[in-house]
């Protein structure tokens, strides 16, 4: 060997090590340049999620996909069993709490399995790597597709913490289909809340990521109960479970169905998501428990109804507003009933609802008490005829009976003496917005139900009812930064006054219902029919018909609102709270005679209309039977005898002999001397004579 040569062999290590070296520090660069074009690690609250809709508890009542039609829900780690975490760190990543992104021991064991089988038994991944994974969406096998997965972990792990790392697992490893998330994932697989799982669903939701198409449980049952085998032999053999827990695990079958999301109030979840765009979590003021149960109750009674009738219903607390149930339908999806339209925020005919404010105004300015008398009769105001729902008339009546019966002729004089502007006042008033056919001003026919309204609003109104006249604003979106003033629409006497006579009504399915006070309403035709009642702290409101807007023949409140109503009071508690006390000097007649101008309310006298000017003896009908008897004969009972049209004043006649010499009003009492057939006869100022005949036993 020459000198030359010697010196060429001498200088080989250093040519060897200087490119090693430079290859090195080539290989360091272009780490270091690919490391630089890695994205910044997102955090948690960066990743899109599922709009959701929660009670007032946090519960869950609806959830909505994600733009790109993902079930995402927002999740926090410690929403999710602790089981779950410690079963996915020993399948998964034992060394999670101490790496920084890559597990070199992990690497070797994958390198090493794959160079003496020749194919990639395992990836050698971290959870920060899947995590990095995830988020870019990178392929999953190929050594390129690791390598950028090392350098995303790297970055993660420098960024966040380690709770936010598994936090961002927990919202995007997939489920199968367009699930992602743990909670999405527990929502659907097992109906529930991942805040409490089993052993066998803790095992299946670590297994299912993995390959979760081919492990979906719906599809591939057995392909899911051998993964969540292997997740559990791992958890035992680290000592994390017991062979119990394992037998019990393996014996729990694997859901074979996928559950669709919560779809509690439909309708209000939506009009909140779409109110406030952008928004991920939506506090409301609903109650789930009560909401679930009474949309069973809808679902249940629109079964019995007409097929294309609908119903609505909404319950709220009177002292607060806050609403804890609304139902808009019976079900969102049925396009027979028009499921899709919210009849809680519908406009509609009110029917007689708002009587009860006409018959409070004329309290609260002194027009009427509730034992006045008014007359029921035909009358014209001004070319406006109302007539009663039957078409019959009582004659003179208390106030009281007016209201409670709906009386549509009296309700009208006691309108026009209050004036339809201050009714309308008194409506807006309560934060309701009323909807009038047509630019001029509103006429007395808004006492009737000639104007639109909302269930909504309705309720609001009576709310004011059961608090004295002093009411709030109903809400439903649980923001107390809101201010909410509470309105007054009477003041406390009359408010006190008009439920007292609706709480007289009777009470349905209970006789312990005593103090839910309520008002039934018919739209015109048929349309429309309505009950609002309440007690001392909640306020209900139920409305039935169709969503198009037909006519349902027969439908009344009576008949298919109030069984709603009452049924709704019991499933929402046992017992009725009761009504506010009477106000300091309020006037009860049974204490004390009424003042002479309050013997009979202060109305105009219409003329009686010529359409219907007719005598006749409305009660008793000719040929009844009225029992009198059945207790003994110290317990006979009056007759009341009740006339309708003809010319004031009117004779009175039992059994052919005079009763009075002259009365203008429209109804008598007698006591009867036995048992037995007896003879009424009228006759008013025309001479025009009518007479009945009816048995007394």
């Amino acid at each position: 060997m020459t000198g030359g040569q010697a010196k060429r062999r001498h200088l080989i290590p250093w040519l060897a090590g200087g490119a090693a070296l430079g290859l090195v520090a080539i290989g360091g660069a272009k780490v270091a340049l690919d490391y630089r074009a890695i994205s910044h690690a997102p955090k948690p609250s960066a990743i899109e999620t599922s709009p959701v809709v929660l009670d007032r508890k946090g519960r869950l009542l609806r959830a909505f996909t994600t733009a790109d039609q993902k079930w995402r829900l927002p999740v926090a780690t410690s929403d999710i069993d602790p089981l779950y975490w410690k079963m996915l760190r020993v399948y998964e990543d034992r060394r999670f709490e101490s790496h920084s992104g890559v597990d070199p021991a992990a690497l070797l064991r994958a390198a090493f399995q794959w160079a003496t089988s020749g194919r990639i038994v395992s990836g050698g991944s971290t959870l920060t790597m899947q995590v990095a994974r995830l988020l870019e969406e990178h392929p999953t096998r190929s050594l390129l597709a690791k390598y950028k997965q090392m350098l995303g972990a790297v970055r993660l792990e420098s960024e966040l913490t380690k709770d936010e790392i598994l936090r961002l697992y927990a919202l995007r490893a997939p489920f199968g289909g367009n699930l992602e998330g743990v909670r999405a994932a527990s929502l659907t697989w097992f109906g529930k809340e991942p805040r409490r799982l089993t052993v066998a669903e803790a095992a299946l939701l670590v297994a299912l990521p993995q390959s979760p198409e081919a492990r979906r449980p719906d599809r591939h049952p057995d392909t899911a109960r051998e993964a969540r085998g292997r997740v559990l032999a791992r958890a035992y053999q680290a000592g994390l479970i017991t062979d119990d827990d394992v037998r019990g695990a393996e014996s729990e079958a694997v859901p074979n169905i996928r559950r669709a999301m919560p779809f509690l109030a439909a309708h209000a979840a939506r009009d909140e998501v779409a109110a406030n765009p952008g928004t991920s979590v939506h506090l409301t003021t609903l109650d789930r428990d009560l909401q679930q149960t009474l949309e069973t109750l809808i679902r249940e009674r629109a079964s019995s109804l007409a097929p294309k009738q609908s119903a609505a219903l909404i319950v709220a607390n009177l002292k607060t507003g806050e609403i804890l149930a609304s139902v808009g339908s019976p079900d969102l999806l049925d396009e027979e009933r028009l499921g899709h339209m919210d009849m809680t925020q519908a406009i509609r005919s009110p029917g007689s609802t708002l009587k009860p404010l006409i018959y409070g105004l004329a309290f609260e300015q002194g027009i009427a008490h509730p034992e006045s008398y008014i007359d029921d009769r035909p009358i014209d105001i001004g070319g406006y005829r109302p007539t009663n729902f039957d078409l019959a008339y009582q004659g003179r009546v208390t106030i009281r009976e007016a209201l409670q019966l709906s009386l549509n002729t009296p309700a009208i004089q006691l309108l026009e003496a209050v004036g339809p502007a201050r009714l309308v006042a008194r409506v807006k008033r309560s934060g309701a917005a009323p909807v009038f056919p047509s630019a001029e001003a509103p006429g007395l026919a808004i006492g009737l139900g000639g104007v639109g309204m909302s269930l909504r609003d309705l309720t609001q109104l009576f709310g004011a009812f059961g608090n004295l006249g002093r009411g709030h604003p109903l809400y439903i979106r649980s923001d107390h930064a809101t201010p909410r003033e509470e309105f007054r629409i009477l003041d406390e006497i009359a408010a006190w006054h008009v439920s007292d006579i609706l709480s007289g009504l009777p009470q349905y399915q209970s006789a312990e219902a005593s103090q839910i006070a309520y008002k039934t309403g018919t739209a015109y035709g048929y349309r429309d029919a309505w009950a609002v009642g309440y007690d001392g702290l909640h306020v209900i409101g139920v409305w039935t018909g169709r969503a198009d807007g037909t006519p349902v023949p027969g439908m009344t409140g009576a008949g298919t609102a109030v069984p709603i109503l009452f049924d709704a009071f019991q499933r929402l508690k046992k017992t009725a709270d009761p009504l506010p006390a009477s106000p300091p000097d309020t006037l009860k007649p049974a204490a004390v005679d009424l003042p002479i101008p309050l013997r009979a309310a202060r109305v105009s006298n219409p003329p009686t209309t010529s359409f219907d000017s007719k005598l006749e003896i409305t009660y008793p009908p000719s040929g009844g039977i009225i029992d009198l008897f059945s207790r003994g004969a110290e317990d006979l009972q009056p007759v009341v005898v009740k006339t309708a049209g003809g010319r004031r004043p009117y004779r009175w006649f039992v059994n052919g002999e005079p009763v009075n010499t002259s009365s203008f009003q429209s109804d008598f009492t007698f006591m009867p001397k036995e048992r037995g057939f007896n003879e009424v006869s009228v006759v008013d100022a025309l001479g025009v004579a009518k007479s009945t005949n009816f048995y007394i036993r």
